[in-house]
């Protein structure tokens, strides 16, 4: 009899336990890392180990910290045009969790820990922080639109990830390719730039507060549109392209359409072919990724100057 009761009140513990609704959030402890992203806390109780890179510039940079063991999946690779050389190998070892942005299904079921993603994928059109976060999985938003803050963002990913001095070597690296070229432009007037990411009804192009227009101000140009400020993109009709006169039409390089196209639907448009900057085909181009906040920040400054100067770089 006793045996009976003692084995009804295990099964009766046991349902309860499994009743419970489990909770995968991490614990914080003591030691945790506090970090500040952009006003948010983001808790660190230890050092992850299974990242998703949303973005990949993201994902670059996490192979040239030297991370790339940690990732587990990106996405956006319908915004790339392929890793520079040095990190291909790394680059296409890790795992492709969605070709375009990462849909919640996706990172929910990926077994990640930690996502350092660009920011447009999270938000009221993306994926939820506060969501991610009950299920256990630390968000670090990359968003940065100073040098300040980027540089910010990686000497933080060296505090998570415990590779502090790499971190710091990286960005004074960085920091010293951008002054050589700085040097090199002593002198010279800026160039008036208009950033051509795609056309149709307008040119959608970079707003003032955009981290490309940082990169271009570096390389010597001015983004014509700087003067928007309330938004980072931004379709602006043909007629104030006219006005603006840009000596250079900077085009954004990635899946599609094709460059080829895009510099095609320039010439061929009745607005834009009458700009003289077209009319001598003063084209630079770009990868999109390239001007993204991540590890290129030297990469762009110095391919955009050498496209706004090729008699000084040249």
């Amino acid at each position: 009899m006793k045996k009976l009761v003692f084995l009804m009140l295990l099964m009766l513990v046991l349902a309860g336990c499994g009743a419970q609704k489990e909770d995968t959030a991490t614990k914080p402890t003591e030691d945790s890392l506090i970090i500040d992203n952009y006003g948010r806390e983001v808790e660190i109780p230890e050092k992850p180990s299974k990242v998703l890179t949303l973005g990949p510039n993201a994902t670059e940079l996490f192979i040239a910290l030297g991370l790339s063991d940690y990732v587990i999946g990106n996405s956006l690779d319908n915004h790339s045009r392929g890793s520079l050389p040095e990190y291909a190998e790394e680059y296409d070892k890790i795992p492709e969790l969605t070709y375009g942005s990462a849909t919640r299904e996706a990172v929910l079921t990926s077994g990640a820990d930690f996502i350092y993603g660009i920011d447009w994928e999270f938000g009221s059109e993306g994926l939820d922080v506060d969501e991610l976060e009950s299920y256990g999985i630390k968000v670090y938003m990359n968003k940065a639109t100073t040098m300040e803050e980027i540089y910010q963002e990686i000497l933080d990913l060296g505090k998570i990830f415990e590779i502090e001095e790499r971190a710091e070597a990286f960005v004074a690296e960085q920091k010293e390719r951008i002054a050589e070229v700085q040097e090199k432009l002593v002198g010279q007037e800026p160039v008036n730039v208009l950033v051509y990411d795609s056309g149709g009804n307008g040119v959608f192009t970079a707003g003032g507060t955009n981290f490309e227009t940082l990169l271009i101000e570096l390389a010597g140009g001015r983004n014509v549109f700087e003067d928007i400020t309330d938004k980072q993109w931004a379709t602006v009709s043909y007629e104030e392209v006219l006005a603006r006169k840009p000596d250079v039409i900077l085009i954004h390089d990635y899946d599609a359409p094709s460059i080829e196209q895009k510099m095609k639907d320039i010439k061929n448009d009745p607005a834009l072919s009458q700009l003289e900057s077209v009319k001598n085909e003063n084209f630079v181009v770009i990868s999109l990724e390239s001007v993204l906040p991540g590890n290129r920040m030297a990469y762009a400054v110095e391919s955009l100057a050498e496209g706004f100067y090729p008699e000084v770089f040249n």
